[in-house]
């Protein structure tokens, strides 16, 4: 069976509100949106403070390993700042992508690659600056097919749904995964949780008291 492709409409989100998403840390959006989480096992491939962050709108693609047929015309359709999400059903058995695949990502600029599955060639995928890269594990077992899969549909991201033109966000701590809707709803609430947590920081570096700061009650 050929790989299926859909394309529905996405909705559109205006670049005011994607540049005030890029200040917001994921531990501040999941705090908002915590059902938008992905599982925590996919994870950066650098340790923190190494990892890029990952911030840009889903291209979806769904595959069995180790068929990858749908990674390949994805990769071959995306565009400069968005994130290839690939739900590969959390089956780590052989990796879906690697540094061939993510060096053509890195040279048209994609913001990265989130999987839910295997990528292989770490090392090289890790040296491609600003190519961000989650994954449930790394394996050096690749794909033996490319025959099948389906790009431009829903698909499940460690647990999240994400609908093509999603938004995802990623750090060192992980993955959130905003609709449209929740893009836009949330930043006021989003910024405001950040100035707090500034205020926080300061208070507590003046030397101001945990108890005061976060309205304790008196030990028993």
């Amino acid at each position: 069976m050929p790989v299926k492709v859909l394309e529905p409409e996405q909705s559109p989100l205006p670049d005011e509100i994607l540049a005030r998403w890029r200040a917001i840390p994921v531990p501040v959006a999941v705090d908002l949106a915590p059902d938008r989480q992905v599982d925590p096992a996919i994870r950066p491939i650098l340790p923190p403070g190494v990892q890029p962050a990952l911030f840009g709108r889903a291209v979806t693609v769904r595959c069995t390993p180790p068929d990858f047929g749908s990674v390949l015309l994805a990769v071959g359709r995306i565009r400069a700042g968005e994130v290839l999400v690939i739900d590969a059903g959390g089956a780590t058995h052989a990796a879906m992508i690697g540094d061939v695949l993510g060096g053509h990502l890195h040279r048209v600029g994609a913001a990265g690659i989130v999987c839910d599955g295997a990528v292989r060639d770490a090392a090289g995928l890790a040296a491609m600056p600003g190519l961000a890269v989650f994954a449930r594990a790394v394996n050096p077992k690749g794909p033996d097919s490319a025959a099948g899969g389906e790009t431009g549909g829903q698909v499940t991201l460690g647990g999240c749904a994400v609908a093509p033109g999603d938004l995802v966000l990623g750090d060192s701590d992980g993955v959130v995964v905003l609709t449209p809707a929740l893009a836009l709803s949330l930043i006021d609430a989003a910024e405001a949780k950040l100035a707090l947590e500034a205020r926080w920081t300061a208070r507590l570096a003046a030397g101001e008291s945990v108890e005061a700061i976060f309205n304790l009650a008196e030990p028993a």
